[in-house]
């Protein structure tokens, strides 16, 4: 991320103390020598819901913290009610979108690289760019109390710097300030990079993944949906809770949530409603409703193979009671195995949980399954609208490492398989590194054992209504979903079976 240490330690600026002890980058001496001490000016008094975004940022940064876990027990200890939890909120989230252009704005209006500049000043920096660029808060509530946490983060002279660089930054609005960061671009995925708060690397990830479906000139609505908030889609778990009203426009079992905090309403439903992307959904229904040679003995045996944190499971689990099948679940992590134990536990019957490696569990079950879903492990780029520090935190070296996890998971898989069973390859990412190629050396390694059904057919067959999935370039029936295009995660499925 940028603005992270960079190891030359005390050579960063704060605004507070410099290397021999004095203040730095606080009130200068008065003219004419006389140096008497002017009044300090009040302190602000900070609100609670900038400090608790305030608190997540420097997690984020400082402990590579995870937003989504860490906000809501910050907004519980502080108290907040309905409005100041949904300040803290945007805030917490606007600010990690955009944290690429506001790096980019606070170089110039302060005449420093972020990585000179303290941490927790840095941070309070952002927060401050947030609000006076992108939200209606007022300017001197975000200038003032910004310039607090910079002064209790390091000091007096951190207070004088952030004030002087967020009046900077107040002095144009976010469309005077993208032409300005963009002009000095030296190249056009540079431009789109600081516009659109993607890192570069990214942003070519994503353009080949749209290629792939001819489909770049989509580029810059993908970008945009990622910095855009996205609304709350539930799930109801078929046959212990329906849809309400406002349903979702493709998955059978969802429907979006008007506004406010969901937790009331999963806690009232007992879980048989929750929280779930219609993405995430729409592949495991995929699945679950796909038409089967019938199983022998007349009961078909499901696994997950990869659950956690257990919502896919869950709504497996209610389908296979609902068509009599048995569902096996693995997760590697134990603490994330208990979350799948908490989600499975909404649904009447049991369902076996084990925390084993899933390559390993599915070694020793070969011929064992119908249906398997191997949710693998991803970088997550399909979900940087709800998860927007991954942008900054995962790097072009961990794809080589995933997909070769990736690949191996789904080798077993398909061999846990009985002879017509299907295995559903889904990411939470739509590089093809993750997607295509993964299931491409799985297809050449089985040869004709292995047969690749039309996952976008099987979306449109559970889908409420037309849903737009181009044929990919090379001719496979993989589905890719889209933030832009579907308003969903995006989502890859591939569904294989075994000949």
């Amino acid at each position: 991320m940028s603005g992270e240490r960079d190891g030359r330690g005390d050579r960063r600026h704060s605004g507070g103390k410099r290397r021999d002890g004095r203040s730095g980058g606080g009130q200068r001496e008065r003219r004419g020598g006389d140096r008497r001490a002017s009044a300090p000016a009040p302190r602000a008094v900070v609100q609670d819901a900038r400090r608790a975004a305030f608190v997540v940022l420097r997690a984020v940064a400082d402990d590579d913290a995870y937003a989504n876990l860490l906000l809501p027990r910050e907004i519980e200890r502080a108290g907040l009610g309905a409005a100041d939890a949904g300040l803290a909120t945007e805030l917490t989230y606007g600010t990690l979108r955009r944290l690429g252009t506001y790096d980019a704005i606070i170089r110039i209006a302060s005449g420093r690289e972020t990585a000179d500049i303290d941490p927790g000043v840095l941070d309070a920096l952002r927060l401050g760019a947030h609000q006076l660029l992108a939200t209606r808060v007022a300017a001197h509530a975000a200038v003032n109390e910004q310039v607090e946490l910079a002064r209790e983060a390091s000091g007096r002279g951190a207070a004088g710097f952030a004030n002087a660089v967020l009046r900077r930054v107040g002095e144009r609005d976010l469309d005077a300030w993208l032409t300005v960061v963009t002009d000095a671009a030296r190249s056009d995925d540079e431009r789109l990079a600081l516009r659109f708060s993607h890192p570069v690397w990214i942003i070519r990830a994503l353009r080949r993944a749209l290629a792939g479906e001819g489909r770049v000139d989509e580029l810059d609505a993908l970008l945009e949906a990622d910095n855009a908030a996205p609304g709350v889609m539930m799930a109801a778990l078929p046959g212990l809770a329906e849809p309400r009203e406002q349903r979702a426009a493709y998955s059978p079992t969802g429907f979006a949530l008007a506004g406010g905090d969901p937790e009331p309403l999963v806690r009232e439903s007992g879980g048989a409603v929750r929280v779930q992307d219609e993405g995430s959904q729409l592949v495991a229904l995929a699945l679950t409703r796909l038409a089967l040679d019938a199983a022998e003995g007349g009961q078909e045996r499901w696994l997950d193979l990869c659950a956690g944190p257990g919502g896919k499971t869950a709504l497996l689990a209610a389908e296979a009671r609902a068509s009599g099948a048995s569902l096996d679940a693995n997760e590697v992590a134990p603490h994330r195995a208990e979350l799948v134990r908490r989600a499975v536990a909404t649904v009447p019957g049991e369902v076996v949980v084990t925390e084993r490696d899933g390559r390993e569990l599915a070694a020793e079950r070969a011929g064992s399954y119908d249906r398997i879903l191997v949710d693998a492990p991803c970088t997550g780029l399909g979900a940087l609208r709800r998860r927007p520090e991954a942008r900054w935190r995962k790097q072009p070296g961990d794809v080589a490492d995933l997909a070769s996890l990736q690949e191996q998971l789904l080798r077993e898989a398909v061999g846990a398989l009985r002879p017509g069973g299907v295995v559903a390859y889904v990411t939470c990412s739509p590089h093809l590194a993750e997607t295509s190629a993964v299931v491409a050396r799985i297809r050449e390694e089985f040869g004709d054992r292995l047969t690749e059904l039309d996952a976008r057919e099987a979306i449109r067959a559970v889908s409420r209504g037309e849903i737009d999935l181009p044929e990919p370039a090379d001719g496979s029936g993989r589905a890719q979903l889209w933030p832009h295009r579907h308003g969903t995660d995006a989502m890859f499925l591939a569904l294989l079976r075994r000949s």
